[in-house]
């Protein structure tokens, strides 16, 4: 029951999954906090927030009224995106790819020898019938 779980949680794909979760969920919160006190307010230097603190271009709407695109989340959520899968990938997913190559290397696997096909099978019985015909007459 163990050995089953311990090569179930060995796969590679399984802790690479954990790790990017975990970290990716810790990371997620120093981001944030570095988009909304840094990228932010870079944005409101362009545009002013409206009455709901949405932050990007205002357009008149079809009937006078005033519509916001709120570019300020649009960016925040595309530098938090990018943000956390670089780390995620250089500081586990990289490290842990590395060290599958080496014990890879260390561990070759053995080749499987490569299954002739139908044709390559149907010329092999024709030469050994042909070679049966020729020693039997």
């Amino acid at each position: 029951m163990f050995k089953g779980f311990k090569e179930f949680i060995a796969q590679g794909n399984v802790i690479d999954l954990a790790v990017a979760v975990v970290i990716g969920g810790a990371f997620t919160a120093i981001v944030t906090a570095v988009v909304d006190s840094i990228i932010t307010p870079l944005v409101a230097l362009f545009y002013q927030p409206d009455d709901s603190g949405n932050i990007g271009p205002v357009i008149p709407g079809i009937y006078g009224q005033e519509v916001t695109f709120p570019l300020g989340n649009l960016i925040t959520a595309i530098i938090s995106f990018i943000a956390v899968a670089l780390v995620v990938y250089f500081v586990f997913v990289m490290p842990m790819n590395k060290w599958k190559e080496r014990q890879a290397a260390k561990n070759p696997a053995v080749e499987e020898p490569t299954l002739p096909n139908e044709q390559e099978l149907l010329i092999e019985i024709r030469d050994l019938l042909r070679k049966d015909a020729d020693t039997s007459a």
